[in-house]
């Protein structure tokens, strides 16, 4: 799978990965795809959440890799 933009979150605990996610996508166009790599434990409940509120696809969730396709 390709993607258009990449956040690498590494190190940064909750909720940092989904805020940097959150406005990483604000500058994508929907339907583009950011690939946000995230190892916070929480990462796994916390990213897929994020994306049902705001109506986003998650398109893997392997941790610690996440592809989100913007709505």
């Amino acid at each position: 799978m390709t993607w258009q933009d990449e956040l690498d979150a590494t190190g940064l605990l909750c909720p940092l990965p989904v805020l940097k996610a959150r406005k990483r996508l604000q500058a994508l166009k929907s339907g583009e795809v950011l690939r946000l790599i995230a190892d916070d434990p929480a990462a796994i409940i916390d990213v897929p959440h994020f994306c049902h509120e705001q109506g986003h696809d998650l398109l893997d969730a392997s941790a610690p890799e996440f592809l989100i396709r913007k709505g």
